[in-house]
């Protein structure tokens, strides 16, 4: 009854999977605030994008707590769910990057927003964790999503912490968002490789894939500024391979029509962007100078174009379909039962 009050009073239910565009919203923001410092580009658009990821942060936080009070049957079902749960963990992870984004402005609201997301981020990446161990997984389920809770959260509480002045903190962050890394990256190496294919609603999870080492890699600059630069050289090379398995990909995961699904792109892209980048505010004169332009240019396109479709999916859905009455053929904004 509740449930379907609310959407009696035309408020989405909004699933936790929208968390996703803040991410890539923020990544690209801070791709802009570091391509500010190494080629002078203006500062305007780097604090506007950092402006929009706060604004959906706000309207996604607001909506998704009225989806508890008043559709709790909905946000259940979403917890229990084998896929989708693993989502929940991004509204932690969104609101420490907030946290990061208004630094510049206001250190007390930074810490606030970053202790209160990584709490957050922590108590879930342990309860779902916990529960994955249990065992008694499908493993048609294993999808990169996994990455969300622990590798993902560890990894951002890393790099926040270590912009607010307290790297060695950042350093265990890291080092579990490292380790949660390789061991899940195995699990989900031997399901994509021995099990029975994808079907085409998660496919664009896939996306995911790219985030780990390269969100790593920026997470490793951030905390350990001056260890040697192999490894995190070695990590944007795992993850430049990464991008051009997924371009080979694409094709196949394209048959999925679009949705809020494909925002799982753009936090990759976006760290593949900015991990040289901050290589070179350290010094780093060798490749990455070649690399950078190319990969920041890269990300820009990618996030561009998601958030393009994801306008046009509002209009067409919200402006035009109400107006012609037309029925269109339904696409998923999250992963399927």
């Amino acid at each position: 009854m509740k449930e379907r009050s609310m959407k009696a009073s035309n408020l989405p239910i909004v699933p936790a999977s929208f968390f996703g565009m803040v991410l890539g919203l923020a990544g690209l923001a801070g791709a802009w605030r570091a391509a500010h410092l190494v080629w002078g580009l203006p500062t305007l658009i780097g604090e506007l994008v950092m402006m929009a990821a706060a604004l959906v942060w706000l309207a996604l936080a607001i909506l998704y707590g009225l989806k508890w009070l008043v559709a709790r049957e909905a946000a259940l079902r979403e917890a229990a769910h084998p896929v989708q749960c693993c989502f929940i963990g991004l509204v932690g992870v969104a609101t420490m990057l907030v946290g990061a984004g208004v630094i510049p402005y206001s250190q007390g609201v930074a810490v606030g927003l970053y202790i209160v997301g990584a709490v957050f981020t922590a108590g879930f990446a342990v309860w779902r964790t916990g529960g994955l161990w249990m065992g008694e997984r499908d493993p048609g389920h294993t999808t990169p999503v996994l990455y969300l809770p622990t590798v993902a959260g560890s990894f951002v509480a890393a790099t926040v912490v270590s912009a607010l002045g307290l790297p060695d903190a950042g350093q265990f962050f890291f080092g579990a968002g490292f380790f949660g890394w390789l061991a899940i990256e195995s699990v989900l190496l031997h399901r994509l490789l021995t099990a029975p294919g994808m079907a085409n609603a998660p496919r664009p999870t896939l996306g995911i894939q790219l985030a780990p080492p390269v969100v790593g890699a920026v997470s490793l600059i951030a905390v350990a500024p001056q260890a040697p630069w192999v490894l995190a050289h070695g990590m944007i090379g795992y993850g430049v391979l990464q991008a051009l398995i997924l371009l080979r990909l694409l094709p196949w995961i394209l048959r999925e029509p679009f949705a809020p699904s494909y925002w799982s792109f753009t936090f990759g892209v976006t760290a593949l962007a900015t991990a040289p980048m901050r290589l070179l505010l350290l010094g780093d004169d060798g490749a990455v100078r070649y690399l950078a332009p190319a990969l920041f240019v890269f990300a820009n396109l990618v996030v561009t174009l998601v958030a393009g479709g994801t306008l046009y999916r509002f209009w067409e859905h919200r402006v035009r379909a109400p107006n012609t009455k037309s029925i269109s053929k339904p696409t998923s904004s999250t992963l399927p039962n």
